[in-house]
């Protein structure tokens, strides 16, 4: 008998109002029986672990899955800071949109590994050499109560530290930070005098043990760590194999490891057995020190009247059909009911979520809400369509659907037939206060070490909750359940096939300007063009910018008329600089006819790895105008990792032309006055090394060839050949922004032409002075500048210059990459030099 495909005609129209919701969710789960055998024992083991560091990809994914997927424990990974001060191999997103990316990569990490994932406020503002400095800059106090807050929600029996708390000054800053916040809190999670205001939504939580993921390369080295003293310590064969699964441990975690693309972590599979140290700090040593959770108590027993139920859920387990999942069902609502007659707690509610999704997974049942589009603006109708499907031969009966948070239903008492699918649909309007979904730590303004999140509930999560839900209110063979689904958008790519998109409510219009800085030489004006896009049909208004006192803009405001959604109209105005040296922002604002304004950015980030990102930002760009001369005109740009620096270039004048690797003949690169090399090119590109003698010669014949950093992991090239005089990269850094500069070369043409180069010059430098500076080189190199963190010696590689035949070379560790889309007058004014050196006379 052909399948038959009831549809039921719903359309209701409604309004919605919000409320709270869980986090966002992808394509509903397809179990498998090897997926509900698996999640059927992990029902039965009552422990939880949390895995702390300080960046996504610092963790350590074969820990993580094997907690995850051997004991099954309820496993999470607190990560400190979203990483948004790396650098991306993948794309130009740098800061907060990093950690979009970032965040996301963690995610799906999880997804794989099987763990959860939190974070704290703290901000990665970049490198920093020792914990004093970056528990100042995150505010000690405020991420400890994260951490403590992290703790007290995941209730952790074990707390495994990534770093060594007592590395202050011998690693990342951030490290050390984490583990330090991490070994403070394990006492104060238990203190109920410790933020007590945490106490409105948790209770008090004492973890039984901590310990410190050690590694022979915390000792120097693996004759050192073999030989060293390990009676405090205790080791974990991770390396096991999952039939199951088809795979290792190791694998597993490789998979998940390789997600952390915009860092260029993608990883080979390994098998085997492998050794993991754990070293204790706080609580007891597990016994036979064979399991972490050894010891603990992590049967039903912890829970008062529970025994009954993890007798029902062993022998769910035992007697599993992989042929017919349908047919444990009786012993799982059984033991579904046994779990509500416990008393509210912890793992009432943590089991209780977890045995529904099974429950619902031995149906095969399919369960969906998407909408038509996959944004709507606040007050807007969606066309919303529900998909179901019982694919099992239980009873169910789907009694009605909610459409939440609003508490409205349709009463439907539908039988759910065997493999019939049924659709039905539902029209709804958008209440007109409803929240933009936006990444909730971007909400508001923030500090350079933390994010502003005011509401506590929303602390730690990794991304904003949905409030827009569909819940199917089901009776599964007597056993009324509810099964929530989040409103997403599905389409259908014709590469790709089903692809979902998470659903976003946005604002009716967005204005982009087309540049983040824009940076004036001279008096001359430039155009500033910000891009209109409608966030819905019929968008009509006007749009205008706002300069800083001393700038004019033309024209006043320009009138823009946008039909349907999606449409996009680029306006210009013309901005006039002050004379003297200015610094400002510029920002565009869209007023509708109704009277209301609009100045959000819209920044799509989309990437095969991760699901789609909307994320909302003020559209603020910098204006700069600084007394800057300049000597030639064409650049030639080799992108490395990808950085901002040719648009940079562009908005002084110069005439930038993007290389690629075809380019680089001896004819071609002939009329360019200089060739600069991208961050981390000889990290990139696989074949620099064929190029290096078209390069050289191109600066022998009176070209000027800059090579910005590289780091010393992962080179494509022998850094014997990096450059044409012998230099050794180093991992020497300068991580204060305000740290001062010498010149060593205080005569150098490079300093004195065109423009002349003074302190003032490194004053509102971002983030670092720079890194990866070379720490040797051949005497033929000129060390021009000389720069420090406090207490070291100084460092003097950051810029060397030596002339090359008729030319010169240049290799700079300095952060230009940072400095010029920051806008940075000084970075700009000794950047040019650069570019001008050996001009002089022509």
């Amino acid at each position: 008998m052909p399948c038959t495909k009831p549809l039921l005609l719903l359309y209701v129209f409604i309004a919605l109002s919000l409320s709270n919701a869980t986090l966002q969710a992808q394509a509903p789960k397809r179990w498998s029986s090897s997926d509900l055998h698996q999640a059927i024992q992990k029902l039965n083991f009552l422990g939880s672990a949390l895995y702390v560091a300080a960046h996504p990809d610092d963790e350590n994914q074969r820990i993580i899955a094997f907690l995850a997927n051997e004991p099954k424990a309820e496993m999470a990974y607190l990560s400190m800071t979203r990483g948004d001060g790396g650098q991306n191999l993948i794309g130009p997103e740098i800061r907060e949109l990093l950690g979009v990316i970032r965040t996301q990569e963690l995610l799906a990490a999880r997804r794989i590994d099987g763990g959860q994932q939190m974070f704290t406020r703290a901000n990665d503002f970049g490198y920093s050499k020792h914990p004093d400095e970056t528990l100042d800059i995150w505010q000690r106090e405020e991420v400890l109560s994260d951490v403590v807050w992290a703790i007290r929600k995941w209730r952790p029996d074990v707390i495994i530290n990534r770093f060594d708390h007592e590395s202050a000054g011998r690693t990342h800053g951030h490290h050390t930070s984490s583990a330090i916040l991490s070994y403070d809190a394990f006492d104060l999670a238990g203190d109920p005098d410790a933020y007590p205001e945490q106490l409105a939504y948790v209770e008090p939580w004492q973890p039984r043990r901590l310990f410190f993921n050690t590694s022979w390369w915390f000792y120097g080295s693996r004759e050192a760590f073999k030989e060293a003293d390990k009676t405090d310590m205790m080791s974990v064969d991770v390396g096991v194999y999952y039939p199951l699964e088809g795979k290792s441990n190791n694998e597993i975690a490789s998979e998940a490891r390789s997600m952390h693309k915009c860092q260029g972590f993608g990883a080979t599979l390994r098998r085997g057995s492998q050794q993991e140290y754990l070293k204790l700090l706080k609580g007891d040593m597990p016994p036979n020190k064979e399991h972490v959770f050894e010891g603990i108590n992590t049967t039903w027993s912890r829970v008062k009247g529970g025994e009954a139920v993890g007798q029902l859920l062993k022998k769910a387990e035992t007697t599993f059909d992989y042929a017919q999942p349908e047919a444990v069902l009786p012993l799982l609502i059984e033991a579904y009911r046994a779990m509500q007659k416990l008393e509210d707690g912890y793992w009432k509610r943590v089991k209780s979520q977890e045995l529904k999704e099974v429950i619902v997974g031995t149906l095969g049942l399919f369960a969906e809400a998407t909408a038509d589009d996959y944004s709507a603006t606040p007050g807007e109708a969606i066309e919303l369509t529900m998909e179901i499907v019982n694919r099992s031969p239980v009873n169910a009966t789907l009694q009605s659907v909610d459409y939440l948070p609003m508490d409205m239903d349709t009463t439907l008492s539908l039988p759910l037939d065997d493999n019939q699918q049924y659709e039905f649909y539902k029209k709804l309007e958008l209440p007109k206060d409803i929240d933009y979904t936006n990444p909730y730590w971007l909400n508001k303004d923030w500090q350079l070490g933390m994010y502003t999140v005011e509401d506590q509930q929303l602390r730690g999560l990794p991304e904003t909750p949905r409030a827009l839900k569909v819940r199917f209110n089901l009776l599964i063979d007597g056993l009324p359940l509810q099964v929530e689904r989040e409103i997403v958008y599905k389409s259908t790519d014709p590469v790709k096939g089903e692809v979902y998109r998470p659903f976003e409510i946005t604002p009716p219009v967005f204005a982009n300007i087309t540049e983040k800085v824009y940076v004036f030489g001279d008096s001359k004006p430039q155009d500033v063009e910000v891009r209109v896009r409608a966030g819905q049909d019929g968008v009509k208004g006007k749009v205008t910018l706002k300069a800083p006192r001393g700038w004019r803009v033309q024209p006043t405001s320009i009138a823009v008329e946008l039909e349907q959604k999606g449409q996009e109209e680029l306006v210009a105005f013309r901005l006039s600089p002050p004379q003297g040296q200015s610094e400002g922002e510029i920002r565009a604002v869209v007023q509708l006819e109704n009277g209301k304004s609009y100045a959000q950015e819209l920044n799509l980030i989309d990437y095969d790895h991760i699901p789609t990102q909307t994320v909302m930002l003020d559209n603020e760009a910098r204006a700069v105008k600084i007394d800057l001369k300049t000597a030639g005109d064409r650049i030639g740009y080799l992108m490395g990792a990808g950085d901002e620096i040719p648009n940079s270039l562009e908005q002084i004048g110069y005439e930038v032309t993007m290389l690629e690797e075809k380019d680089l003949t001896a004819g071609n690169l002939q009329q360019f006055d200089a060739v600069i090399l991208g961050i981390r090119v000889y990290n990139t590109r696989e074949k620099m090394d064929f190029y290096q003698s078209v390069l050289f010669d191109y600066a022998k014949q009176g070209g000027t060839l800059i090579t910005q950093y590289n780091t010393t992991w992962n080179l494509k090239i022998k850094m014997e050949d990096i450059a044409p005089y012998p230099l050794e990269v180093s991992r020497d850094r300068v991580t204060v922004e305000e740290a001062e500069v010498r010149m060593l070369a205080p005569d150098h043409p490079v300093l004195n032409w065109p423009n002349t180069i003074t302190a003032e010059d490194f004053d509102g430098w971002v983030q670092e002075r720079g890194l990866y500076f070379p720490d040797e080189w051949d005497e033929k190199y000129t060390p021009i500048l000389s720069s420090n963190d406090p207490g070291e010696d100084p460092k003097k590689g950051g810029l060397l210059i030596a002339p090359y035949g008729k030319g010169y070379y240049i290799y700079t560790g300095y952060s230009w990459f940072r400095e010029l889309p920051a806008g940075v007058p000084g970075a700009y004014r000794l950047f040019a030099n650069l570019i001008s050196i050996g001009k002089e006379s022509r």
